[in-house]
Parts: structure tokens; C-alpha cells; sequence
């Protein structure tokens, strides 16, 4: 009767911490990790040192530490001390199980914001393919393993980080793929966070087999370090297995038994691939082949994971151009290293095919855009500040608009894009404006009005019209045609102009501003046959009034 009064009040004790927990109350700034992987027995141990900071307005007597259901807490010390925890379950999807073991640690005393905690931590357990949190949402299970395919195994191991595997510690709220985008918004505050924190580990592999972290390779026979001086947006992840080599140019390419040929492949798409923004040496992109032929690629900083198939198709020269422009430029921003890696990706479609083909690419996103963004209006009434893209999460509705943004600038820049980039730095990007003040020095033109209306807010998208067109013969021949063009959105923007006559096109840029209109004369030598506002390099939520044709009598 003593035991059980003693093991209740304990557990109320603890039910208190866990009531009590603000759960992303700390900001882990570095991870010191020593990782054992045994593949064999699907075992990964773990042993290390993490630091943490109180970044909460408030004192902290309590904290979470999370790590992937498979795996067991072993031991916690914070401060050099023995303390109190208790691991319980806790569902989230932000790992493949659709949980995690999380253990609630009692500090005993109040850590004040700003103050560090240092952390040595052990865990242990196994890492099969779990594809649990996918097929509870009705998703089939052949389907769900090409996209859930983490594993350590005897034949192949790869295991990526947040989203997909705990492997390290974490701390965040539940989240869910049966509620809305939570799971997306949960991943982005969790990055956002940990930006700018340092990842240090030193691997061994029980197996004598290459293994791939995101900054390198190394064989598995001794201990090897790897560091990540800036986690950003990057997933950390690991592969052991028995890969060959090609000689590396622009990507160094690991291929499994049998892929040599579709291996030449992607390093010769890697090779002739050029970025609108420039890429050294020193960050050379890993592609590594996954054994199943139908897994969904995986891209994350410094590392391409995909099946490696012959013939080359349009779809993986994609994959390989945006997991460079992701490697080109790393930032701690989504907006900025998604956004750039998808308008390589429309970049390298224009250098292959010409502008139509890129414009066409561009458009066949903007209707997911548009719906995105009409929900959100329908949702909320009005757009203005709804959102921003500065600390979005990293999914399809920022992707895709950060891709039109930097395309959008890329007309308006010119050159000046690719000077401006060139002098980014993620380690100084800490002001949401710093990248447009880059731009600005580069471009020496105001670009406050168009980063309010795509990035610092969320103000829909625009609504051109042309409003009015008149044509006036002149004395000297030719005619002077005024166009007047009105914006019925929300959002401005530099857009083209397109006026045919009876044997060419003029073409002009256009800047309107959200609610307004905007004149422009333009002589043309012959009569006016169409104008055309837009030629679909500016995503819009309505295009029917696009267009202005002039009927010509019988």
C-alpha cells in the first residue's frame, strides 16, 4: 500500500510537469553527437552533449526532449547532474511512427530566459521502415513505403532527419497530418529556431560500407566527423551502404551495383547544369542512388537521394537542378532557398526549350497558387497581413509562390539579381529585410512596395485589366497608341506588356501598383492588331481580362 501511494504522488508530480510544459520553450543550439550504427541489427546508439537555451519570456522548471518511438532514453544529465525525467509516449507526425519517446526532464530549479542548459544525453534502439503515421490517413501501403522508405537495414541504411526520423533530440508540439497544414507549420517553427544552431557528429558504421552525411562521405571502418556550422533549413541525414564512385565534376555521384550507366547520366545533367546565381567547388552536391526504383527522391542540403534510372527524364533533370540551386545558396529562410531552387529549376527550363517553355513550367503551379490564395481570402475575409513568407513553413503553397517572386525579380533585376545574391550570407541574415536591401544596393532601384506586397505580407495576388486603348494615326505615319492598365488587386508588380500590330511586337515593362492604373503610349509603325498584359511570368487570380483585340470591319 506504502509502494502505491508513493508511485501516485510521483506520477501526479510528473502529470504537473507535463501540464505545466511549454514544449518549444528552449532553442537547442548545438548538438555534439557520438552515433553507432549497427545495421545488422537495425540498432543506432547515441551518445553526446546538446546545449539548450531558455528562449521563452519566462523561467522554465521543465523541459521536453523527444527522439523517434523506436527509440529508449538511456540517460539525462543537464549541468553535469543526475535529474529527474519520465518518458512517456507522445503522438506526432513529425516522425515516421506517428510518435515519439519523449521524456519530461525536472530541472529542480528555474532556468531564467536566455540562460543554457548542457545537456549529455544516451538513447539507443532500432529504426525499422515504419510507414504508420501515412496509411492511418488512408494512404495505401505500397505507396506509403516509397515515401516513408527510412531504414537501417543490412543491405541499405539511409535515415533523414525531422519530418521523417527523430534520430536527434527535438522539442516541439504535436502535430498531425489529419490536421490541416499542422504538421508543415510545426517543421517550419522548428527550423526557423534552429537556424542558425551547429549539428557536430562523429559516426561509425558496424558494417564496412560507405556512409553519407550532409556535408561528406567517409568510409565506415573508423569514426568519422561531420559538422553543420548552420543547421537552416537543412535535414540532417545519414546512408550507409555499398556504394561505387564516380570521379567527381560539379557532383560527386554514389551508385549501387548495376547503376552505372544512369549514374553517367545524372553526372553529365549535374555537369551542364548553370545556375542563375553561381555555385563554388566547395559546395559540391552528393547524389546517392535509393535501391527502390519507385521512392520518392529525397533533397536536402548538400544531398540528393533518388532512385537511379535510365533513361534520363525531364522530371529527374528537375530533381538534379533544384537539389543544386538548393546547395547554391544555403539560408536559414525557406522563401529564399526553396524559392531560388525552384527558379533555377524554371531557369534551366528556358536555357533548354527557350521562355515559352519556361513560362509554360511557371503556369502549370500558378493554379494550386491561386486556390491557395483564394481560400485564404474566402477563409479570413481580406488578405492584408494574413501571412508572411520571412519564417513560412517549407511547403507547396510557399514553395510555389517564392518561385514566382524570384522569377518576378529576375525581369525586373536583371544582373543585378545574380550581384546581389552573390554577396548573401545566411550568418548575416538576422533582419527580414536584408536580402531586399542587398537588391537594392545592387539594383539601385526601391523594392520596399514589392517585398510589403509578396513577402513581408500576404496581400493575394493582382488582377490586371486593360482598361482602355485608343490608337490615333500620326502625321508623320504610324500611330500612337495609349494603353491604360488597371491592377484590381491587392498585390503590384512589374509586368510585360505585349502590343502586336500588322507585321511585329513591341514589348514594355509595366510597373502597377496594387489598386491603381497606369498609362503608356507607344508608336507603332502599322495598325494595332492585340495588347496583352501579362505574359504569365506574373501569377494572377483572374487572366479573362488580360486581353484586348481590336475587330477589324469586313
Amino acid at each position: 500500500m506504502k509502494f502505491l501511494s508513493l508511485l501516485l504522488l510521483v506520477l501526479c508530480g510528473l502529470s504537473a510537469y507535463s501540464a505545466a510544459l511549454d514544449r518549444e520553450a528552449f532553442t537547442f543550439t548545438k548538438y555534439d553527437l557520438r552515433v553507432r550504427i549497427e545495421p545488422e541489427q537495425q540498432r543506432l546508439a547515441v551518445r553526446g552533449k546538446i546545449t539548450l537555451r531558455n528562449d521563452s519570456p519566462d523561467p522554465q522548471k521543465n523541459f521536453a526532449l523527444q527522439i523517434s518511438s523506436t527509440l529508449d532514453w538511456r540517460s539525462i544529465r543537464v549541468n553535469g547532474k543526475t535529474v529527474e525525467f519520465v518518458s512517456d509516449e507522445f503522438n506526432s507526425d513529425l516522425d515516421h511512427t506517428g510518435a515519439f519517446s519523449e521524456a519530461i526532464v525536472n530541472l529542480g530549479e528555474e532556468c531564467p530566459p536566455k540562460a543554457e542548459l548542457q545537456l549529455d544525453v544516451g538513447y539507443e534502439g532500432t529504426i525499422p521502415l515504419d510507414t504508420g503515421r501515412l496509411t492511418r490517413i488512408g494512404m495505401p501501403q505500397d505507396k506509403a513505403r516509397h515515401s516513408d522508405w527510412d531504414q537501417i537495414s543490412k543491405t541499405f541504411t539511409a535515415v533523414r532527419g525531422v519530418g521523417y526520423v527523430t534520430w536527434y533530440p527535438i522539442a516541439t508540439e504535436d502535430a498531425s497530418f489529419s490536421d490541416g497544414n499542422s504538421v508543415a507549420e510545426t517543421i517550419g517553427r522548428w527550423q526557423t529556431k534552429e537556424a542558425h544552431s551547429e549539428m557536430v557528429m562523429s559516426v561509425e558504421s558496424t558494417s564496412a560500407r560507405s556512409i553519407l552525411f550532409n556535408t561528406g562521405a567517409a568510409a565506415a571502418n573508423k569514426a568519422t566527423r561531420f559538422s553543420m556550422t548552420e543547421m537552416g533549413i537543412a535535414v540532417p541525414t545519414f546512408v550507409v551502404a555499398d556504394f561505387q564512385t564516380l570521379a567527381p565534376k560539379s557532383a560527386a555521384i554514389y551508385y549501387l551495383s548495376g547503376e552505372q550507366d544512369a549514374a553517367q547520366s545524372y553526372n553529365e545533367v549535374a555537369e551542364r547544369a548553370t545556375l542563375p546565381f553561381g555555385m563554388s567547388e566547395s559546395d559540391r552536391l552528393q547524389i546517392a542512388g535509393l535501391p527502390d526504383p519507385d521512392a520518392q527522391p529525397f533533397v536536402t542540403q548538400g544531398l540528393l537521394l533518388t532512385p537511379m534510372k535510365a533513361p534520363m527524364t525531364n522530371e529527374i533533370e528537375l530533381s538534379i537542378i533544384y537539389a543544386k540551386g538548393r546547395q547554391a545558396l544555403p539560408s536559414s529562410r525557406a522563401w529564399i532557398q526553396e524559392g531560388l531552387a525552384h527558379y533555377a529549376q524554371a531557369q534551366f527550363v528556358q536555357e533548354q526549350k527557350g521562355r515559352d517553355a519556361a513560362l509554360e513550367y511557371l503556369s502549370s503551379h500558378a493554379v494550386g497558387l491561386s486556390e491557395a490564395e483564394k481560400s485564404t481570402s474566402d477563409k479570413n475575409g481580406s488578405h492584408d497581413s494574413i501571412r508572411s513568407l520571412i519564417d513560412g513553413p517549407d511547403d507547396v503553397y510557399l514553395q510555389t509562390k517564392s518561385m514566382y517572386i524570384w522569377w518576378m525579380l529576375g525581369d525586373m533585376l536583371g544582373k543585378a539579381l545574380n550581384d546581389g545574391l552573390h554577396d548573401y550570407h545566411s550568418a548575416d541574415d538576422h533582419d527580414p529585410a536584408y536580402v531586399q536591401h542587398l537588391l537594392e544596393k545592387a539594383s539601385q532601384r526601391d523594392l520596399q512596395w514589392f517585398f510589403d506586397d509578396w513577402v513581408y505580407h500576404d496581400r493575394g495576388l493582382p488582377d490586371f485589366k486593360i482598361d482602355s486603348v485608343y490608337s490615333t494615326a500620326l502625321e508623320k505615319g504610324g500611330f500612337l497608341v495609349t494603353i491604360t492598365v488597371e491592377n484590381l488587386g491587392n498585390a503590384g508588380a512589374e509586368v510585360p506588356l505585349t502590343v502586336e500590330y500588322d507585321g511585329g511586337v513591341i514589348r514594355k515593362q509595366l510597373e502597377i501598383h496594387a489598386k491603381s492604373k497606369t498609362s503608356i503610349r507607344v508608336e507603332t509603325p502599322a495598325s494595332l492588331q492585340e495588347v496583352t498584359i501579362n505574359d504569365g511570368s506574373v501569377p494572377e487570380s483572374d487572366v479573362s481580362n488580360n486581353n484586348y483585340r481590336i475587330e477589324k470591319n469586313n
